[in-house]
């Protein structure tokens, strides 16, 4: 379950915005009930009194996009981020890491530089600790800091 869930990079599937069941999936689903399908009638009388509900309609938008979790993680449905060749190279050698690769660190990730150093220092640390340790360890901090 820990290896579905972390994927090959090190980031946690289970906290992106697009993964089913998501925490960001399921409040956003709430947010989205709580205010109910007639919020924009309210929000449009409501721009009277403050200006911000002029962007509702984007903010629905968005908050019904981020309400959908449609996505089963990395290893089930690829990556998100167009690009990202990680998952296929670990699934082509045999692999569940980037770390157990006798080429890591490599340069053929497809990430921009910040992710890069986010995706090696994932997979130094999983080598270090194990997926266990890891996964306790990526628990509270957020998938976007």
């Amino acid at each position: 379950m820990l290896r579905d869930r972390i994927a090959p990079c090190g980031l946690d599937c289970g906290k992106c915005l697009a993964f089913a069941g998501s925490e960001i999936q399921v409040h956003a689903r709430a947010l989205a009930d709580l205010l109910g399908p007639n919020f924009s009638a309210y929000a449009e009388r409501f721009t009277a009194m403050n200006p911000v509900f002029t962007g509702y309609p984007a903010f629905r938008d968005l908050l019904d996009f981020l309400g959908q979790g449609t996505c089963q993680g990395c290893r089930g449905s690829g990556c998100l981020l167009q690009g990202c060749v990680v998952h296929a190279c670990v699934q082509e050698k045999g692999l569940d890491f980037c770390f157990q690769c006798g080429q890591f660190p490599c340069e053929s990730t497809g990430f921009p530089e910040r992710l890069k150093a986010i995706w090696r220092r994932n997979n130094e640390r999983l080598a270090d600790i194990g997926l266990e340790a890891y996964a306790a360890f990526i628990k509270d901090k957020p998938r976007y800091p």
